[in-house]
């Protein structure tokens, strides 16, 4: 965890995290937030160990495997340095859980004066309702139906609103870029920023992040965004630097098979 940013805040970044993410498909279990959502998300699909509890761990990792085998979904655990019991991780790993998907969670804690460049003539940016921003995300992933619609529908029922944008030529209807905000209270998360592979490299990203942080600064009153991404994403970890993220802290999964998830 950061030693800069203080508790709270890294406190206040997870929960506003937490609520981007929750799918329909949620339930409680002593304490841990258990997510089978079908999407391709794993934030939307695994257990975030929130709280204690009072039952056995072997216990509850029974109850939970129950709701993951009646979702026909694989048992995914989602660590952070705020889950809880303490010694969670470590339990999981002897109990054959493997750890996979080094993530950063990084912060801008003050927005300041950031300003995008005047958007190329040749471009076009423009909004784009859940289902279909899901369906340019799950085009540019390479992602099956299926998991489009489950992302679709998060967002459509997300307790966050969202707001998606999506940049094209203007000779051209073919997404070059996208990415989308979710505003909570003076927080912004960005999510599913993605560059099709023909256009990166172009700055399309580092404009489009800046865009959707000067936008919610300037019309939602917004003060600290907030992101997530691959420990080993160089790139976008390279954009998010010079747009003046640090890491705030780091979280991991773990499933008995990794590759199932």
């Amino acid at each position: 965890m950061s030693r800069v940013l203080s508790e709270s805040l890294l406190s206040r970044i997870e929960d506003a995290g937490l609520n981007a993410s929750a799918p329909p498909q949620q339930r409680w279990i002593d304490g841990w937030m258990v997510r089978f959502s079908a999407g391709k998300a794993k934030r939307a699909r695994c257990i975030n160990a929130v709280a204690v509890g009072h039952l056995p761990l072997a216990e509850k990792l029974g109850l939970c495997q129950q709701v993951f085998d009646e979702a026909g979904l694989p048992l995914i655990f989602r660590i952070t340095p705020m889950s809880r019991p303490g010694e969670l991780d470590g339990w999981l790993e002897a109990n054959g859980l493997q750890r996979f998907d080094d993530t950063r969670v990084m912060a801008l804690p003050e927005l300041g004066n950031l300003m995008p460049e005047p958007l190329d003539r040749s471009l076009s940016l423009q909004r784009a309702g859940h289902a279909a921003f899901a369906q340019v995300v799950g085009q540019l992933r390479g992602s099956p139906l299926s998991h489009q619609q489950a992302h679709a529908q998060r967002l459509e029922l997300s307790p966050v609103a969202f707001e998606g944008w999506v940049l094209r030529r203007l000779d051209d209807s073919a997404a070059l870029a996208c990415g989308q905000i979710a505003v909570e209270a003076d927080m912004v998360g960005i999510y599913d920023v993605f560059t099709a592979p023909a256009a990166r490299g172009a700055g399309l990203a580092r404009w489009l992040c800046a865009w959707l942080l000067a936008r919610a600064r300037d019309e939602k009153g917004v003060r600290v965004a907030y992101l997530q991404v691959d420990a080993d994403n160089a790139p976008a970890r390279a954009v998010y630097h010079r747009l003046g993220f640090h890491d705030a802290y780091a979280y991991h999964y773990r499933s008995a098979d990794p590759a199932a998830a």
